[in-house]
């Protein structure tokens, strides 16, 4: 299993400094600690475990440092800022490793604009060197992006010039639609390997200011400081995050609150999560004393860690199945409390948090089918989860019961923006309002003429019925239902967010497999050899 459990104390590749409501991120890449042996981590390049460290930081200020209002990101070598996805490690990697990559650096850059949006926790980049590639698409997800103008520092996106492929984390789609630059301006600079840099960058709007490299540190600093002094209190301080780590077991892993029971011979994965047992917290004071145990943080973070293993883990895994466990009534209660105390940093970031993960449910590329049995617990935040499958069998049993919580109008959103029950009832707006609102606890049947089922299955089909589904979804072809499942999932109005997932991803998982990029003579394959790239000149 990958370990992605990070502390500041043993970074190899970042620097993390709090100075009052100010947090500076340096990054430090060290060229020997890839995460994979083969390749050396040049130029503050990135890597998987670079990318897992920069989350880590990430997380830590919005739980253990809340009171920092303001967050500098920037880079301890004098020659490079960060010069992107390091390309050896891209070239050398297999083709899902490639694609979940980049996911897994689009979510950590998401979940930096989260923390501006939600946690009020605004970030600076400063950008003091050259700034290629992933470099900028990090530069991208700040809020304001500060360059030295000089002649050594620029911006660029030169994957399409130099590699055959398209910047990977976001960039083309941050590029127009957070910051509007004009596309034909974008079109220019993203086919530009050099990228620009000061007045012309500035005048652009590819960066928000300039600064001589005397002045630029300084410059910087009174930005950051004069930033959080206007910016609200904020709490002084937090709780710590415990590493979150699996048994291994001989049918897969398992946490407190979460199994995954791995059957390779079907390529399924059973994802078994457990409501709360006992007495939770009941006011935001309650939390701070709990720490990371409760469950609402704790069950959350491990389902967060179970989908980035099954992801990077089992490649061959094609189809999650869902299961829910555990008392209804107590998550219902736990969502109560939660949306009570919202107003508390700490329930805050509780709710932000189950809203990250249940996105990344939502994002995986499997297809997931929910098993709503009569142990089931399909309630609340479990209700989310099951909604967010591509289907929901359930069991036409008197001990079936879904329940609509208090979190499914609006605090879960999904990547789109819309919730669950929008997202499923397109049609009928109405439909998803009402259950919102009356958040009723529904029989098996009664969810099925809600529409909140796909199949309402007879006790004696059940097994069968459940098993065939298995078989022929297992049959098909993976880049098939890849694709259909991504188009299917996420239905009316697109955002950036859903833009990068849905349009950007796909076209690059796409790319990554085509012969000018990855191929003998690929763009990518021959980076730094003395033979260009020998393309096929068909468009299609």
């Amino acid at each position: 299993m990958i370990d992605f459990n990070r502390h500041p104390d043993s970074y190899k590749h970042w620097q993390l400094r709090i100075d009052g409501d100010v947090a500076h991120l340096r990054m430090n890449v060290d060229p020997a600690h890839p995460f994979k042996p083969g390749y050396e981590l040049k130029l503050n390049s990135y890597d998987l475990g670079v990318d897992m460290e920069l989350a880590d930081s990430i997380q830590r200020l919005r739980f253990e440092h809340p009171n920092v209002k303001v967050l500098v990101i920037g880079s301890a070598q004098e020659r490079a800022f960060c010069a992107g996805a390091n390309i050896w490690m891209l070239a050398e990697s297999t083709h899902p490793f490639k694609v979940n990559f980049c996911k897994y650096t689009n979510e950590t850059r998401l979940s930096l604009e989260d923390a501006s949006q939600n946690s009020g926790i605004k970030s600076i980049c400063a950008v003091n060197a050259a700034c290629a590639g992933g470099g900028y698409e990090l530069a991208l997800a700040c809020d304001e992006i500060h360059l030295v103008n000089d002649s050594n520092s620029a911006v660029s996106l030169p994957e399409v010039p130099l590699l055959g492929v398209l910047p990977g984390t976001g960039g083309l789609t941050r590029l127009v639609d957070k910051r509007k630059v004009r596309r034909d301006r974008a079109d220019v600079f993203c086919t530009m390997a050099e990228g620009l840099r000061g007045k012309r960058a500035l005048q652009w709007g590819l960066v928000d200011a300039i600064w001589t490299k005397s002045q630029f540190a300084e410059k910087v600093g009174e930005r950051a400081r004069s930033w959080a002094a206007s910016l609200p209190a904020r709490p002084a301080k937090g709780i710590a995050l415990a590493p979150i780590r699996a048994q291994i077991t001989d049918k897969g892993f398992r946490y407190q609150h979460v199994e995954a029971e791995v059957d390779a011979a079907r390529r399924t994965a059973t994802v078994i999560v457990h409501a709360p047992s006992g007495p939770q917290p009941k006011s935001g004071a309650d939390y701070e004393a709990a720490g990371c145990s409760a469950w609402a943080l704790q069950c959350w973070r491990e389902l967060d860690d179970a989908i980035c293993q099954l992801r990077f883990g089992h490649e061959e895994v094609g189809l999650l199945l869902l299961k829910t466990r555990g008392d209804r009534s107590a998550i219902l209660q736990v969502e109560k409390d939660l949306l009570a105390n919202r107003s508390h940093w700490l329930c805050r970031e509780i709710l932000l948090q189950m809203a990250r993960t249940t996105r990344r449910w939502d994002l995986t590329a499997r297809s997931m089918y929910a098993l709503v049995d009569g142990e089931s617990c399909a309630a609340g935040a479990f209700l989310e989860l099951t909604l967010g499958c591509d289907r929901v069998y359930a069991l036409d049993d008197e001990r079936v019961q879904f329940a609509v919580g208090p979190l499914a109008d609006g605090a879960l959103p999904m990547s789109h923006g819309l919730t669950r029950l929008q997202n499923r009832f397109l049609k009928d707006p109405a439909q998803a309002q009402k259950l919102a609102k009356e958040q009723p606890t529904l029989s098996a049947s009664e969810a099925d003429e809600q529409g909140l089922c796909t199949y309402l299955l007879d006790p004696i089909d059940w097994e069968d019925d459940v098993r065939i589904a298995i078989e022929e979804r297992a049959s098909l072809s993976p880049d098939a239902l890849t694709g259909m499942e991504a188009s299917l999932r996420f239905g009316g109005a697109e955002t950036c967010d859903s833009k990068i997932f849905g349009r950007l991803s796909a076209w690059q998982n796409w790319i990554f497999t085509r012969p000018n990029a990855t191929g003998d003579e690929g763009a990518l394959t021959r980076y730094g050899a003395p033979e260009s790239a020998r393309f096929d000149w068909r468009r299609t």
